[in-house]
């Protein structure tokens, strides 16, 4: 079996982080996911994704992550059911993030600066890649000792 879910949007609002009795970090946040098709004429459509991240994953997410921010989640699919104050039985659908990571640069001109870098677009480019067109021919095969 597999059970996948792997997501980027905004966080429509800022993650509440809660404990269990048992003093378990649990971090619940929504994800507006813009959908991959649009109808011509019609504006993109948006799904809105409830997550939940519990232990440290849940502690990170409640500390980095702020409202509006493009999030990036892996995780799985996980339903539940439960009962709503009138008494009506309800399954809610969730995906339970194993790992949420940032997913655009820091701006610094947001306010108190709440979005941040990814890690891949602040290490300094490799001294190899130069854009100067200067290129190595590769030896053929044949003087390869394997």
């Amino acid at each position: 079996m597999l059970n996948l879910a792997v997501l980027m949007g905004r966080l429509t609002s800022e993650p509440e982080l809660k404990h269990t009795p048992n003093d378990v970090s649990v971090c619940s946040f929504t994800l507006a996911v813009d959908r991959s098709y649009v109808k011509s004429g019609q504006d993109r459509q948006a799904d809105f994704v409830d997550i939940v991240a519990w232990r440290g994953t849940a502690d990170f997410v409640s500390r980095y992550f702020h409202k509006g921010q493009l999030v990036a989640v892996q995780g799985s699919i996980q339903t539940r059911s439960y009962t709503d104050k009138n008494g009506d039985k309800r399954k809610a659908f969730e995906v339970v993030a194993d790992n949420v990571h940032f997913a655009e640069k820091k701006d610094n001109n947001s306010q108190g600066g709440n979005t941040y870098q990814n890690k891949a677009d602040v290490d300094p480019i490799p001294a190899y890649a130069n854009d100067t067109g200067d290129f190595e021919e590769m030896p053929s095969d044949d003087d390869f000792p394997f």
